[in-house]
């Protein structure tokens, strides 16, 4: 196998990088959590997803990379994922258990199935509306009130169709606004009903992204990081959510023309940041895989 050799300096160099970009989030949320507040915004992906901050903290290179320099008991890196290898470390594929390849299988075959399914970009982001019809249940009651009445929530979900193709925020609607959904997504059908224009199917990319690590590297599962905050920023400004006692997170107010514009415009911002990211994941796991199953018909 041809590697890409670093010096000690070099990644060293590279992970506390890593850290220190990642800790302007990690920091804060867990003073947050210590504190017992949370922000709907910059928390959501450390509780949703349940990736850990510690972990989102640690740096790896990814495949195909020499680390110089360390060792497995000096490195802070795993004998799960890492072997010695003249005098530094190598991330080694061969280590994945058949579980684990199905898994990233299954991941490379959603993403490419995201990729080429038509876009939709008539949603409106209209699930966070959803969730609180009827105002039943208010996911984010405790933390961030309703900035309009319920009566006007509940009309504008009746009034506008529904389009949500996303499994994860579709059975977080309420019972009765299930019904007014044109598709009724399931979690076996996900891949013929992800589109590349969804704002989740966008941020989920992060978790597709650290479900692949640490084989596919820290650089892109940061970059994915970025993206999915981005886009649960607009997720909230387009909710009917009252954001109003955190700087800088203006609403979209969907509920008008203008706003359903502004959403759109966000939507496909989001979108086109979106494609490389996506094309660059599924590579690099089909890469992984490849390397994988080279090592193990060698054997």
């Amino acid at each position: 196998m041809n590697w890409e050799s670093l010096e000690k300096t070099k990644w060293q160099e590279l992970a506390q990088q890593h850290a220190s970009d990642v800790r302007a989030w990690t920091v804060p949320h867990r003073e947050r959590r210590r504190v017992g507040e949370s922000h709907p915004i910059h928390d959501f992906l450390f509780v949703y997803y349940r990736y850990s901050s510690m972990k989102l903290e640690k740096w790896h290179p990814g495949v195909n990379v020499h680390l110089q320099g360390t060792t497995l008991n000096d490195g802070g890196f795993s004998t799960k994922f890492y072997r010695e290898i003249d005098s530094g470390l190598v991330c080694d594929p061969s280590f994945l258990r058949p579980k684990e390849v199905d898994r990233l299988d299954w991941i490379f075959e959603l993403l490419r199935r995201t990729e080429s399914n038509r876009p939709n970009y008539s949603c409106l982001g209209l699930h966070e509306w959803a969730m609180v019809y009827r105002g039943k249940e208010v996911r984010h009651e405790q933390t961030t009130q309703l900035r309009l009445p319920q009566s006007e929530v509940d009309q504008l979900v009746e009034s506008r169709p529904l389009t949500c193709t996303h499994f994860d925020a579709f059975r977080f609607f309420a019972e009765e606004a299930k019904p007014l959904n044109r598709t009724l997504p399931t979690l076996n059908e996900r891949p013929e009903y992800e589109q590349p224009a969804c704002i989740h199917a966008n941020m989920d990319l992060y978790k597709w992204a650290f479900k692949s690590m640490p084989w596919i590297g820290s650089d892109l599962l940061k970059r994915c990081f970025d993206l999915a905050m981005a886009a649960r920023s607009v997720d909230m400004r387009a909710s009917p959510y009252d954001l109003s006692k955190y700087d800088g997170y203006e609403p979209i107010r969907i509920e008008t023309a203008e706003g359903r514009a502004e959403y759109e415009r966000e939507q496909r911002q989001i979108a086109k940041a979106a494609v490389p990211l996506r094309e660059e994941l599924a590579a690099k796991i089909e890469h992984v895989v490849n390397l994988n199953r080279q090592s193990c018909s060698a054997q």
